[in-house]
């Protein structure tokens, strides 16, 4: 039987691009799978909107690792585990992070270079060697395991495209097995990191990119898309909206809402 992390890892093609979705739960997940995906990921995001907190450095590895089990419960695909910055600042928090995450079952999970809470960005080297022992901890793992190490700093604003590009390149060098910059200032500068790197670039659906399609990802040389948090903000959209609706008094918003046989019809056993 192939192990969730040896299929993870052959869906990643240059040029051919599956939707990693981001979900929030065991009914999000079932809902997801239903609808094509071929492989799932948790969202740092999301799952603390679920505990009622705000994103960024609010979760810890023990709730993260939970989360994670919640979803790899019902999932029939592989799942990634977003699991911020590791959760620990010294290469040893990472590579600890890696083999919890292997033992529960997840195919890979995602690092980034941020210290949180906050947005600065740990040092170019401190943030190479994250990566390297995180990496050298999932060769270690008994079952394929996909590490993908991310470059928040065009995102964040703290650096730009080009020191985006020299640290994926030296995470590639250390043992990552995807790279991933979130959020660059448009598609010419994604296109430009994919030329940049010789692993699969990971993109996020986000924002002004949301705009762009499949095709337009694959003809740029993106391996995965992720989606975030983004399709969670969709659902506390609705959520917004219809209770500034209804606490005005109207109610017409709840009669957008999908129908509970269709619902149910998706987790069903």
């Amino acid at each position: 039987m192939t192990h969730p992390g040896e299929t993870f890892r052959a869906l990643h093609i240059a040029g051919d691009p599956f939707i990693l979705a981001n979900v929030w739960d065991r009914g999000s997940a079932k809902m997801m799978q239903v609808m094509g995906a071929k492989a799932l990921a948790t969202s740092s995001a999301a799952h603390a909107f679920t505990m009622g907190r705000p994103d960024g450095g609010t979760l810890t590895r023990d709730e993260a690792l939970a989360h994670a089990s919640d979803i790899l419960s019902v999932a029939t695909v592989p799942v990634q585990g977003d699991f911020e910055n590791g959760f620990g600042d010294n290469p040893e928090d990472c590579a600890e992070t890696v083999r919890l995450a292997g033992e529960i079952g997840l195919a890979g999970i995602c690092i980034e270079d941020t210290i949180l809470p906050g947005d600065s960005p740990y040092n170019f080297d401190l943030a190479v060697e994250r990566i390297r022992a995180a990496a050298s901890a999932a060769r270690a793992l008994s079952d394929d395991f996909v590490l993908t190490a991310r470059a928040d700093g065009i995102m964040i604003g703290t650096y730009d495209t080009d020191e985006a590009i020299k640290r994926l390149q030296a995470f590639a060098d250390a043992g990552a097995d995807c790279l991933y910059a979130p959020l660059p200032p448009n598609m010419d500068e994604l296109a430009r990191i994919c030329r940049s790197v010789d692993k699969p670039v990971n993109a996020l659906v986000a924002g002004d990119f949301a705009a762009n399609s499949l095709a337009d990802f694959a003809s740029i040389g993106v391996a995965r898309l992720s989606l975030g948090s983004a399709l969670a903000r969709v659902t506390h959209r609705a959520i917004y909206d219809a209770g500034q609706q209804m606490f005005g008094g109207v109610f017409s918003a709840l009669q957008n809402g999908i129908s509970s046989d269709t619902i149910d019809e998706m987790l069903k056993e």
